[in-house]
């Protein structure tokens, strides 16, 4: 067998590679990094809400003391930033479905209105959560009472997005991601506008308690249950955020709604 036959071999047994070219390469790019960043994001939060949390409560005051600023504040670093990538990343993605169905409609005006809509409403719906999710006595203390606010909510900026994006030219990719992105920005916006602003003063001042002995302020409490209850918002709301993400590409059950 000279070498031409045994290239010709290798050839026909090697794996066939064909990259594509153009949007395709953003697109996969894109939607790698949306997974990478998504995974650090999400794990961590399903590691304070499912382990970091009872856990602390578990340690002795001076080992907590210890513990919690060294591991809070590498642990935020990367939730915090994760999220922003991840939803940056994310709306890139969302932006490019939009664009191809306003193309698709014959009117490219729409990818800016269905984008203005989309905002406009998961702000709003933000805006009602935001009080809910404050330490309170009475009523709002109760979880089942918050969970319920919380889920209307979310159901009903849900179905009014669907009702203001759809068409017969809308696709189920950009229907689901309309659900699932908004869902993903209102846990950015509690990432960073509750529990990292909260940690962060939380994470000095136990910092200052356990080096210099400096008391913990009678607002500390307060503010690690408020972190904690927006942290355990962002932890349920990820489960219909991820569903809807997956369901873009794979479960086409919203291509079909139509004004």
């Amino acid at each position: 067998m000279n070498f031409s036959h045994f290239a010709l071999f290798l050839h026909v047994l090697g794996p066939q590679f064909n990259f594509p070219q153009g949007p395709a390469v953003e697109l996969i790019m894109l939607r790698w990094l949306h997974v990478i960043f998504g995974i650090i994001w999400i794990g961590l939060l399903y590691f304070f809400n499912l382990v970091g949390f009872s856990t602390m409560k578990q340690l002795d005051a001076p080992v907590r003391g210890k513990v919690f600023p060294v591991l809070m504040s590498r642990a935020m670093g990367w939730f915090r930033w994760s999220a922003l990538i991840t939803v940056a990343v994310g709306l890139r993605y969302y932006f490019t479905i939009l664009s191809a169905d306003a193309h698709n409609s014959g009117n490219p005006a729409l990818t800016l209105r269905w984008f203005g809509w989309w905002l406009l409403v998961w702000l709003v719906a933000y805006a009602l959560i935001y009080p809910l999710q404050l330490p309170s006595k009475g009523l709002l203390d109760n979880s089942w009472v918050r969970a319920i606010a919380i889920a209307a909510i979310v159901v009903a900026a849900s179905w009014i997005i669907l009702d203001l994006n759809s068409g017969p030219e809308v696709s189920n990719a950009h229907l689901c991601i309309s659900v699932g992105g908004g869902l993903g920005l209102l846990m950015l916006m509690n990432t960073w506008g509750v529990v990292w602003r909260v940690q962060k003063k939380l994470i000095a001042w136990t910092r200052a308690s356990a080096e210099q002995g400096a008391p913990m302020p009678e607002q500390a409490a307060r503010l690690a249950r408020w972190a904690f209850l927006a942290s355990r918002v962002g932890f349920w709301l990820s489960f219909p955020m991820l569903f809807f993400m997956g369901a873009a590409e794979h479960y086409p059950f919203l291509s079909s709604i139509a004004k």
